[in-house]
């Protein structure tokens, strides 16, 4: 025995037992092979299993690239139709519609009259009777710079009558956003009496994490699932990234177009975008294993002799559970997975320093491959690699050419064809280029 302390005043060395001056509790006994020559904390094998404590083992895996984010079918702000009125007028006739009906191109919205048309086309039907075909066409054009319709002046040429009432009439399908059209009132020249938002397509905000952001690619293809059809999946093009951060919850808008057949998708639902499909190999751990005190980022390690001893760690990426240990831990050092909290602070009571990145015994993990990344189009497609012709690549000093690519999973040519276009990561390794990941960039007609 070396001496006795108080565990909540480990520093605090005495020689003789007896109680703490510090707290109401008896002095504990510190051993010889307690001390500090090996580094950590012993706990019993008996709390340990009380605990519940399990233990995880640092492995090489695959990562998952797959992204998802959270997102809300909103209206194509691009399809929509102004409705305005090119004369002043009185509405005479509304047919019975209200914002948040759905309509077909061409149907009606109201009748209006407009008195001031009348005494210019009784001019140009009496101008018509004279043959002289410049006064004709003169007068006709004043029909035209009064804001009648084509269709409405053939109507007059063919009647030889005046008509004073026009039918105002949707130019595209789709939903009244807002309507400003009721009988009986009237109407100045350029007043607004209808905006229609198609629904042909519609857009889909994702949430994405501003952290995540850097992963997405304008013009990539992403799977859609909604809420309202459990089961089925919707594919969509990303169209843009917003430039904006979300200040509160530190997202970035992704805005995915989708084609809405059948105008089945409706704006206000929830769904879900993923992105990915493919991965990359690197050091894991279980992310329930890490440790995260705001200043650094530690892991619980289970050494042998029932030992254990907190391990400064640097994380990477995360997915399905697993998290990326770019430095600070080997492959096949084990890891309090779940109760490192209490170890922990077991460790902390009894002065015990992390072990810091970098220090004999740390490993770091093994640097990740340079990865490169280029567009080009299929030329061919085998089991074990695909040829695809692309650009020069700035990265290796690459001429534009066709060259074949390593595929070591088959798998991610699902669905490709000669002549796609696709974006690619890969990473040359031994004069080899093998294709770390193959995402669709256009979809086939």
């Amino acid at each position: 025995m070396l001496y006795w302390y108080d565990p909540m005043v480990p520093d605090q060395h005495f020689d003789a037992p007896g109680k703490s001056p510090f707290m109401d509790m008896q002095l504990v006994p510190r051993y010889a092979d307690e001390a500090g020559a090996v580094p950590g904390v012993r706990i019993d094998p008996s709390r340990i299993q009380a605990l519940g404590v399990r233990f995880a083992t640092a492995r090489q895996g695959r990562l998952a690239d797959d992204l998802t984010a959270t997102a809300v079918v909103d209206f194509n702000q691009r399809d929509i139709a102004v409705v305005q009125v090119r004369a002043a007028g009185f509405v005479q006739r509304t047919y019975n519609r209200a914002p948040g009906d759905i309509i077909v191109a061409g149907a009606p919205l109201a009748d209006l009259l407009v008195p001031d048309w009348g005494g210019a086309q009784t001019e140009y039907l009496a101008v018509r009777r004279s043959g002289d075909d410049r006064l004709i066409e003169a007068a006709r054009q004043r029909l035209v710079l009064l804001g009648m319709p084509e269709s409405l002046i053939t109507s007059v040429e063919r009647s030889g009558r005046p008509r004073t009432v026009i039918t105002v009439t949707s130019p595209i399908g789709g939903v009244i956003r807002t309507l400003g059209v009721r009988s009986g009132m009237s109407v100045p020249a350029g007043a607004t009496l209808a905006e229609i938002n198609g629904l042909s397509t519609v857009w889909l905000n994702a949430a994405v994490p501003e952290a995540l952001a850097g992963r997405l690619r304008t013009g990539q293809m992403v799977d859609v699932t909604l809420a309202a059809f459990p089961g089925e999946r919707f594919t969509g093009r990303l169209t843009a990234l917003l430039p904006e951060v979300a200040g509160e919850s530190r997202t970035v808008t992704g805005r995915v177009e989708l084609a809405n057949r059948g105008g089945r998708l409706r704006p206000g639902m929830f769904g879900q975008i993923a992105l990915g499909g493919g991965g990359t190999d690197a050091l894991v751990v279980p992310s329930e294993a890490v440790i995260r005190t705001g200043t650094r980022t530690l892991v619980m390690l289970a050494e042998p002799g029932g030992r254990f001893r907190p391990a400064e760690v640097r994380i990477g990426r995360e997915a399905a559970g697993q998290s990326e240990v770019l430095a600070g831990l080997a492959e096949g050092e084990r890891v309090v997975a779940s109760g490192q909290f209490l170890i922990d602070s077991e460790a902390s009571l009894s002065g015990v320093e992390a072990r810091p990145i970098g220090s004999p015994g740390a490993a770091t993990a093994a640097a990740a491959p340079t990865v490169h990344q280029t567009t080009g189009r299929v030329e061919a497609l085998t089991p074990g690699s695909i040829t695809i012709s692309h650009p020069p690549i700035a990265s290796l000093n690459w001429p534009a050419m066709t060259m074949a690519f390593d595929l070591p999973d088959a798998a991610r040519t699902r669905g490709l064809a000669v002549g796609d276009r696709v974006r690619l990561d890969f990473e040359l390794k031994a004069g080899k280029a093998t294709i770390l990941r193959l995402t669709p960039v256009e979809a086939r007609p």
